[in-house]
């Protein structure tokens, strides 16, 4: 067996980077690694639990995808007719044994806990079983507050949840919130961006409706929501039209952390315009000098919300007007071509702001200390982040995998040959 890479290690040599042309563009908006294995979320033997040092994380899952074949792969990228539901749990190595910011996949079937992210526990459920499993986590975590993930374009299933128990995990929130992952129907492909796209829009009711549910949870007090990248897109669609319904988003939704999100810039002001005065903290994470999004930008014939310069017009005073706060990311240094999930690139900086913003410290500059500007923001903002950001975002795993090869590759071949000419030159 291959192994599967680390979604952040994993990136392409000039050789295999897609050039930028229409379908390239979709290609270098990539954020999961497509692995080489298959069934990582095969339970381990019971006796791996114990393996000294390992965290274990647990969540719930509520998904539009569709149940796959095999049970350890759980859910495809389909369309489901209904939501279905999961409980899952991961164990995570000692921090001696891992990198801040990285998955690490298992080189083999099963993996090693000392050393791998490894499944414990995948249980397809029922919705009242998943509504029995969040309380149970609500109570364990002694706290009133639901984090909920939505991930972003080219994500397996495997992938949406080996990600978010490492966000929980690095950001310190575990133990602080209960965790819900929503995830929609990804193909999973480079070559999907057009199907992952409008899985979204064909998501977001089934988004809206947890969220409800979770308002109506009478021992929710908050509610907190990080998206990245096109995840973005369904959450905004889902708080939209629940505004709309109701007058207003939710009291009980919190804040809303919009990482990268690729989002025409002139389309999410509309969405966020239409939530009303009363709605959710914003907080936006931009990088202007982010490719994939220049790639998108590209594609869709508009700038991203995630690569704005927020200190220009028109982007300056619409910030400002609709009381968002904003994480320019732009002078973190980056090692990915791309420049897309920055939070990633340095596990110092990973845990830096994700645990102080767990702990509703304010961030510095000075407590950076690598000389180069990562974010200006109050302490006021910083504390109304609370306990749920979990700010650690896959790098870009530009890989064409073998099932994509099998499909694609003489495109790929051809992509290929032109990278070296075109690949540095991609407008930011």
């Amino acid at each position: 067996m291959r192994p599967s890479p680390a979604r952040r290690n994993a990136r392409l040599g000039a050789a295999s980077i897609l050039r930028i042309t229409p379908l390239a563009c979709i290609a270098a908006l990539v954020l999961g690694g497509c692995s080489t294995i298959n069934g990582y979320l095969a339970p381990v033997p019971s006796s791996y639990a114990n393996a000294p040092g390992t965290t274990h994380v647990e969540m719930v899952v509520a998904t539009t995808r569709t149940r796959a074949e095999s049970s350890a792969i759980m859910f495809a990228g389909g369309r489901a007719l209904e939501p279905g539901f999961a409980d899952m749990m991961v164990s995570i190595p000692p921090d001696a044994n891992r990198t801040i910011g990285q998955v690490q996949w298992p080189k083999q079937l099963p993996g090693n806990p000392e050393t791998d992210f490894v499944t414990l526990k995948a249980e397809v459920i029922n919705k009242d079983q998943a509504i029995a499993t969040f309380s149970r986590l609500l109570s364990e975590s002694n706290k009133s507050e639901a984090l909920v993930f939505v991930h972003g374009f080219n994500e397996r299933y495997e992938n949406t949840v080996y990600g978010f128990a490492q966000i929980l995990h690095d950001s310190g929130a575990l133990g602080e919130v209960a965790p819900v992952l929503f995830t929609w129907p990804s193909k999973g492909n480079v070559f999907a961006y057009g199907y992952d796209r409008e899985s979204t829009n064909y998501s977001r009711d089934s988004l809206e409706a947890l969220l409800r549910y979770l308002v109506k949870n009478p021992k929710v007090k908050k509610i907190s929501i990080l998206a990245h990248s096109m995840g973005n897109w369904v959450t905004l669609e889902a708080l939209r039209q629940m505004a709309i319904r109701d007058g207003r988003v939710a009291k009980k939704i919190k804040l809303v952390l919009l990482a990268d999100p690729d989002v025409d810039v002139d389309v999410s002001r509309e969405q966020i315009a239409a939530m009303g005065p009363d709605r959710p903290h914003i907080a936006l994470f931009v990088s202007e000098d982010d490719r994939a999004l220049a790639a998108s930008k590209q594609l869709w014939g508009a700038p991203r919300l995630g690569a704005i310069n927020p200190d220009i017009e028109p982007y300056k005073s619409m910030l400002e007007r609709e009381n968002i706060t904003v994480i320019n990311l732009t002078h973190l240094p980056s090692h990915d071509q791309f420049n897309h999930g920055k939070f990633a690139e340095d596990p110092k900086i990973v845990e830096l702001i994700g645990r102080s913003l767990a702990s509703g410290q304010a961030l510095t500059n000075s407590q950076v200390g690598f000389g180069e500007k990562i974010m200006e923001t109050t302490a006021s903002a910083a504390s109304s982040v609370g306990h749920a950001a979990g700010l650690v975002v896959s790098a870009p795993v530009a890989i064409v995998d073998p099932e994509t090869r099998d499909h694609f590759g003489d495109q790929v071949d051809q992509f290929s040959e032109s990278v070296q000419q075109i690949g540095p030159h991609v407008p930011h």
